[in-house]
């Protein structure tokens, strides 16, 4: 099983202008032109070319005129975030901060004091206190990524703030009234995880009034053209011209890595196609999901894959390798590996040389992030 799969290069000649493959009046080659030019012109609004995305998208704004909490969730990648931040936007809280926080990006100690806060004291290294992002979104959105991740010492602290809209920072004697609209989401099965004593069921009722759950980019093809569209504005390729090939290819692959995945692809494909139109030979995709590999039960046997057993080759390779034998599953990779399911999202944040951890915005996005809403990722 092959698992660093190297870029190929393409042959000399390939992605060149071929008079069939870049007919420029093709159905999907204009369709792809409309989708460039409705990025060039500035669009700020989710991208929803797809029926079942319209009308989820349809669904959420109305939702987004009450003060429902809404928990959101989907595979990785399907663009969680942008549906919360289209959320915020489409309501009376939309002049209000829109705070971002990864649950699983911090340890317990640290994700307590930054959601709740803290006075002067409250522990070692606390010179002064600090109102916690619950209190820092008065009068917005405050946004909780991955929080099937949340321990579950947190989630009864967590349930009385929806529930009370009030907070008791560490080392508070009193508790402290909060305004901010809770939004939430997921990628794991919360109810599995409320069965198997993982998530308590009382937040779970909670947070579930409003339940949205997104489909995989597969299950939404017409989205994936106009997505390739402004992900390629986004690394500049802004006029980049593909064939009807690729178009095909890349409107036909499963996408288990969603439009995280799709990102790769693209930006490989401008890589290699450099001033060339991009040809089916630009378009390789990534072998951690290679449909032709048995991947997670379908393993006959997988061999047990631990750190200390893996000690001459890098740490990254076994974490690569216990998540491709277990298709993804972060809890099944973890047992293999030996770690906990939180060890190993830190090392993968780490791997991915970047932690996603708290990013805070009004209705303009922050500085060097999508306007909101602009991609489902």
């Amino acid at each position: 099983m092959q698992h660093n799969k190297t870029i190929a290069e393409p042959a000399p000649g390939n992605g060149r202008t071929d008079p069939a493959g870049c007919d420029p009046a093709s159905p999907l080659a204009r369709a792809f032109r409309h989708w460039q030019a409705d990025g060039r012109a500035g669009r700020s609004t989710p991208i929803a070319e797809d029926p079942a995305t319209r009308a989820l998208f349809a669904l959420a704004t109305r939702a987004a005129q009450t003060g429902t909490t809404i928990l959101i969730t989907g595979p990785s990648g399907t663009g969680k975030e942008v549906m919360a931040r289209h959320i915020h936007a489409a309501s009376p809280r939309a002049a209000g901060p829109f705070i971002a926080l990864n649950c699983a990006a911090l340890p317990e100690a640290m994700l307590e004091a930054l959601l709740f806060g803290h006075e002067r004291g409250a522990f070692t290294g606390a010179q002064g206190s600090a109102p916690g992002l619950f209190r820092a979104a008065s009068g917005g959105t405050l946004f909780l990524d991955e929080l099937g991740e949340l321990p579950l010492s947190l989630q009864s602290k967590l349930l009385r703030a929806v529930e009370q809209r009030e907070v008791l920072p560490l080392g508070a004697t009193a508790p402290v009234a909060i305004d901010a609209r809770i939004l939430a989401a997921t990628n794991r099965d919360l109810p599995a995880d409320v069965a198997a004593g993982r998530f308590r069921a009382d937040l779970y009722w909670r947070l579930a009034v409003f339940p949205i759950a997104l489909p995989p980019l597969a299950g939404r093809p017409m989205d994936i053209l106009p997505l390739a569209a402004a992900l390629l504005a986004r690394i500049g390729a802004h006029d980049a011209v593909l064939t009807e090939t690729a178009l095909s290819r890349l409107q036909h692959h499963p996408w288990p890595g969603n439009v995280r995945e799709l990102a790769n692809v693209l930006e490989r494909a401008r890589i290699l196609a450099g001033d060339a139109p991009i040809d089916t030979a630009h378009i390789q995709f990534d072998s951690l999901h290679n449909p032709s590999e048995p991947r997670g039960a379908e393993l006959a046997d997988p061999p047990s894959i631990t750190l200390p057993a893996t000690r001459r080759s890098s740490e990254a390779e076994a974490i690569r390798m216990a998540l491709a034998q277990s298709g993804g599953q972060k809890a099944t990779a973890a047992r293999h590996l030996g770690i906990s399911e939180r060890t190993l999202r830190y090392k993968l944040a780490a791997m991915a040389g970047r932690s996603r951890t708290t990013r805070t915005g009004h209705q303009g996005a922050p500085a060097g992030m999508p306007l909101p809403g602009t991609l489902l990722q």
